[in-house]
């Protein structure tokens, strides 16, 4: 059985392992963080596993599925089961899942994968299913990793407001002032999905080139952004509504239909362009402006991409590297820290990170031979 209240755990940091496979189907990262659920102590080792292009194509599929993927979620639990369990001396596990249905304002939000489950294969406590009870409280379930965030940004010694930037599938920020020492005290966080990030790119480029992603933006650096397309992007409702709101990968789904009658190089074009104006609107709705914007995710790896994001923003734009920070495991290591939240009784969410009611503490604790 899961445990919804904090549990009994040693004092002091916690050597705590996350795992996230994101909407952009890339793969599961994995990375541990020595956290006491409020400061950073150190960073541990982490590992990747891509998805086959076998896995890939099944959980592509289930995406969107309130119900049934069985293959998928499969997958997801071999996968995770298979990275988590090359670690040694892990205290906790954090798992997020892979989400295949987010809608909190209808149906809710599913993420695919049972904690028990890893909780028995590895034998370690699990902390798992992090975003329902911020939906059922009225909040959005995302983005999560913005009290990491805040945690990053004190552990790098920032004194003003900056902004983390993830460009996976979907495109989330977090405007964090890390002169306010709690995450949920008001003034400390912002946080909001911006728009589409890789998702369209990416099924975009393994339709057209049978290609995983636009390796170094090379397609996109040959065309031309479709300036129509983008006006019709810009004028949806989702970006003159307020933070916090959320999306689902599928949202902006259309934008693969509008492109398909472009080559292949200005379809690039507009998708890549597609997320930097995306990312240009967001910035507007920062309580005052950035000292800079920190990106992580697969997106600040496309210097197209970003380049195009630099022209957008009016601050300096910088891979999180930057900072000290590891932006392939940034996500990952969110969910280690977050795991350590759940387990002390921490919240994990709060009115501005994902506009649920209160400050909440999301996540299940399952523990092995619970039953």
């Amino acid at each position: 059985m899961g445990e919804t209240a904090a549990a009994a755990v040693k004092a002091g940091p916690l050597r705590a392992l996350g795992a996230m496979s994101g909407t952009s189907l890339d793969g599961v990262d994995a990375a541990v963080v020595l956290s006491d659920g409020v400061s950073i102590f150190g960073f541990g080792e982490s590992r990747y596993r891509a998805y086959t292009d076998a896995e890939r194509a099944v959980l592509r599929a289930a995406m969107g599925l309130w119900e049934g993927g069985d293959a998928a979620i499969e997958i997801v639990e071999a996968v995770h089961a298979e990275v988590l369990s090359g670690f040694e001396g892990v205290d906790l596990v954090g798992f997020h899942g892979q989400t295949l249905a987010h809608d909190p304002r209808g149906r809710g939000t599913r993420q695919g994968g049972d904690g028990r489950v890893l909780a028995e294969v590895l034998g370690l406590p699990v902390v798992w299913d992090f975003r329902s009870a911020d939906v059922r409280l009225g909040g959005e379930g995302a983005p999560l990793a913005p009290f990491y965030h805040h945690a990053c940004a004190r552990w790098t010694g920032a004194e003003r407001p900056l902004v983390f930037l993830n460009l996976g599938g979907v495109g989330n920020m977090t405007w964090v002032d890390p002169a306010v020492a709690e995450p949920e005290a008001p003034g400390a966080c912002l946080a909001f999905d911006t728009g589409p990030a890789n998702a369209p790119l990416n099924d975009f480029m393994q339709l057209r080139r049978g290609e995983a992603l636009d390796r170094e933006g090379a397609l996109a650096a040959e065309g031309t952004p479709d300036q129509a397309i983008l006006e019709r992007l810009m004028g949806q409702g989702y970006f003159r509504r307020m933070p916090p709101k959320s999306l689902d990968r599928n949202d902006f789904a259309w934008l693969g239909d509008a492109v398909s009658a472009l080559s292949g190089a200005d379809g690039a074009a507009t998708l890549t362009a597609a997320v930097a104006l995306s990312v240009a609107a967001g910035m507007e709705h920062c309580p005052r402006p950035p000292e800079r914007v920190l990106v992580t995710g697969g997106g600040r790896r496309n210097p197209v991409m970003m380049e195009m994001i630099a022209a957008s923003v009016g601050c300096p734009v910088a891979p999180v590297e930057a900072a000290g920070l590891d932006g392939d495991m940034l996500e990952a290591q969110a969910f280690a820290h977050l795991a350590v939240r759940v387990a002390r009784g921490l919240p994990t969410s709060c009115p501005t990170t994902t506009g649920v009611g209160a400050a909440v503490g999301g996540g299940i604790l399952s523990r092995p031979g619970a039953g």
